[in-house]
């Protein structure tokens, strides 16, 4: 149920960004989602892409700072308060996110994807389990 995620730090400047897009085009790598923070001198551009271990690869011979971090995949209904049903069940079970991003997949049956990341990983996918929330398998989110 957890999903690799690639983290980059990347430095604030032009074109730093294309050049992570750039070495994972040549390599064939999909990004399938995608979250950029930023400050004034760096950012962190967190991914989810097709194949891990060939993005990995190909960044780190590019010279780009790689991390991986375990996350987790959520469906949610793509609708008004979708993502609030989500926020009340993690609140009611006492779990704080990191942080989140999302997308909406139409071939997920026209739900948002939500990508969490937790502190306590197996306390949330219990949470959210037994609550009948679907999260979404590794293999089917890399594989969409």
């Amino acid at each position: 149920m957890k999903v690799q995620q690639i983290s980059i730090f990347i430095e604030n400047q032009a074109g730093r960004l294309a050049d992570v897009a750039r070495c994972l085009t040549e390599k064939d790598v999909n990004i399938r989602a995608l979250s950029l923070a930023d400050t004034q001198d760096f950012g962190i551009l967190r991914l989810i892409v097709n194949d891990v271990h060939k993005a990995r690869v190909t960044l780190e011979e590019n010279n780009f700072t790689v991390g991986l971090t375990e996350v987790i995949a959520v469906k949610v209904p793509d609708r008004p308060g979708g993502m609030a049903e989500i926020l009340v069940i993690l609140d009611e079970c006492g779990i704080n996110v990191e942080y989140m991003y999302a997308y909406v997949d139409h071939g997920f049956d026209d739900n948002a994807v939500i990508i969490f990341r937790f502190e306590n990983l197996d306390k949330a996918i219990q949470c959210l389990t037994e609550h009948g929330v679907h999260i979404v398998k590794s293999q089917d989110l890399y594989g969409m």
